[in-house]
This record gives C-alpha cells, structure tokens and sequence, in this order.
C-alpha cells in the first residue's frame, strides 16, 4: 500500500540501486576467489549508538552468534551522535570489503527528510544485507482515562480541537513520527508535543498534561501490566508478543496504518556480492535461533530476518513515507 505513494524520485533511486546492484554482483563474482575465503580477520559493525541501549544490546547479541559461527571476533564500535550521521559516514568511506558493517535503522530513513543535507544516502551509498527485527510502539492512556478505545480516542480529539495533546519524545523520534502519522491519518488538530525522556513521557499522562502518548513497548509494560496506563493499539502491522489481546492501530480503526522501528546491517556499496550472500545467510541463521529470538523479544524486539533486496525495499519505502509525514507536518529540518 505505502509502494503506491512513493515519489518517483525514490521509485528511480530504487530501480537505479537495484541496477548499480546487479554490476556490484557482477563484480563480485569476478572477485570471488579472495572472497571465498571471507572472513580472515575480525569484523566490526558500526552503530550510531552508545553502548547500553537496545540497538547496542541486539548488535552484540547478534555479534556473539556471527562470532562463534564465523570464527571471527566480530567488533561492536560505538559512534553516537550527529543523529546517526559520524558511524555512518564512516561506514560509507570504510573498504567495501565486509570488514566494515553499519547497524542500518529506521532513523537513516526519517533522517533522510529531517536534515537539510547528509554527507551520504543510504539508498545510493549502501547494500542492504538483511533485517535484524522490528521493534513496535504503543498508542497509551493513562488507566484512569475514560477513552477505552481508538475510536473513543478519535471521537474525543475531534470533539477538542486544539486542546488534545498527544507526547512523544524529541522532536524527530520514531515516537514523533508515528504520533504525527496517526495524527494525518484519523485527520485530528491535535498538538504532538515532545517530552525529553520516557520517565518525563510517562510524568505528562499520568497527570493529564498529554491525553495519550506514543512509547515503546518495554519501558511501558509493567506498567500496563500494573493497570497504571492502557494501551488502545500498537503500531505494528502484527500484534505485539508482549501485548497479544491489544489490536494494531489497523485493526482498531486505521486501516493501512503502520509504523514500526526497524533495524539490520548493510554494508558500503561495492561491497561483492559473495560477501554479502554470506553475511545475509549468517545473520539469517542467527536470528532463527529459538534462544537469539527469545532475547531478543525480551528487548521488544521481533526477531525478523530478510533477504537484501526486500530490505531495500524496506528503506525505500519508510523514506517515502516519513517524507511525506515530516512535509505534512511542518517539522523544522534540522
């Protein structure tokens, strides 16, 4: 449904990466002797995060497993800040090589709209190699609110124009967007108000100073499983392993919607194409192992691999439609 609206900038992007693709594989299989023997040294992955975080504790849960069964250290280097931008510029001038990986995320994709200019595209500078898993937000209500539904919730903001807030975190989140997505899509005039932190986030429902807000899943579950917040629906376009009798926002009365914070590894362009079949079947196989995938939904996050191509496809898509939900929403570029 969202391939539909892509803008046909992304569209010819696409096709001409799929293209540059087909000559990199080409290339690839010329080379391929010295890369059959891949990997001979360690291998670090380059996360624009720092170290504690979810993203830092998935990467080196995946790294162990890419360890033991490629029998080669697999190094996790830390480089936030910038939004992103330092570990990713870093990994598009690193040797195409596949000693040097990037943690590619939903933010490479909302990034792409929030910054008047990048030093790199991911679509043109990188080779998807394969999805790692999708992490899911809910839409929550402080348990002591009458709204007991998504539509009670829509029927209420659209009764209060102007005076329903809905808190996010800052400006630019995956928090944000999907907040401003829902907004477009139920048609509210409602204000999405940023909070710093989750506690703040959580501080503003609690007292009423946001009628709902958006949040990730593990940082809200005990307390919804407390009954001190209700969630009406998750973002996803599956329903939440944590939250199985909570709809998706699709199901509980928008229908098409879906947001959902991804993340996965990719690798600089020329990077050949034996290299990335190998780390696509390592990651893969990493992943599908009942205890990597049990870790993993511990974190919140829903252990899905993919093939480099619909991985493409993903990136492709989430920069059409965070474009247009950035554009729609008069958000500041930074």
């Amino acid at each position: 449904m969202i391939m539909k609206h892509i803008p046909k900038k992304w569209l010819h992007t696409l096709v001409n990466g799929l293209g540059c693709a087909t000559v990199v594989f080409s290339c690839g299989a010329a080379s391929s002797a010295p890369a059959q023997a891949y990997p001979v040294r360690p291998i670090r992955i380059l996360l624009p995060y720092g170290p504690g975080g979810n993203s830092d504790i998935a990467a080196r849960l995946l790294g162990q497993k890419l360890s033991e069964s490629m029998r080669q250290q697999i190094v996790i280097d830390n480089r936030p800040g910038a939004g992103g931008i330092i570990a990713t510029e870093l990994a598009k001038k690193a040797e195409p090589d596949g000693y040097t990986l990037l943690w590619l995320n939903t933010g490479h994709a909302v990034s792409v709209s929030l910054y008047k200019s990048l030093p790199y595209d991911p679509v043109r500078d990188f080779m998807p190699v394969s999805t790692v898993g999708f992490a899911t937000l809910a839409l929550l209500v402080n348990a002591a609110s009458p709204l007991n539904s998504v539509k009670a919730l829509v029927a209420s903001a659209r009764a209060n124009p102007g005076k329903f807030n809905i808190g996010v975190t800052f400006v630019g989140s995956t928090n944000h967007v999907s907040a401003e997505l829902f907004k477009s899509m139920a048609g509210l005039d409602t204000q999405v108000v940023p909070f710093k932190t989750t506690p703040a986030l959580i501080g503003a429902v609690s007292s009423n100073d946001a009628q709902a807000i958006f949040e990730f899943i593990p940082p809200v579950l005990p307390l919804i499983k407390s009954r001190a917040l209700r969630a009406l629906g998750v973002t996803s376009d599956r329903r939440d392993a944590g939250l199985p009798d909570v709809p998706t926002l699709a199901e509980a009365g928008l229908p098409g919607y879906e947001a959902s914070a991804w993340n996965g590894v990719a690798v600089p362009v020329k990077t050949p194409r034996v290299v990335i079949d190998r780390l696509n079947r390592e990651i893969n196989a990493a992943i599908a192992l009942p205890e990597m995938k049990q870790r993993l939904q511990d974190l919140g996050i829903d252990a899905r691999g993919s093939t480099p191509q619909s991985f493409r496809e993903v990136l492709v898509a989430d920069i059409a439609k965070w474009q247009m939900v950035i554009e729609k929403a008069k958000i500041e570029r930074r």
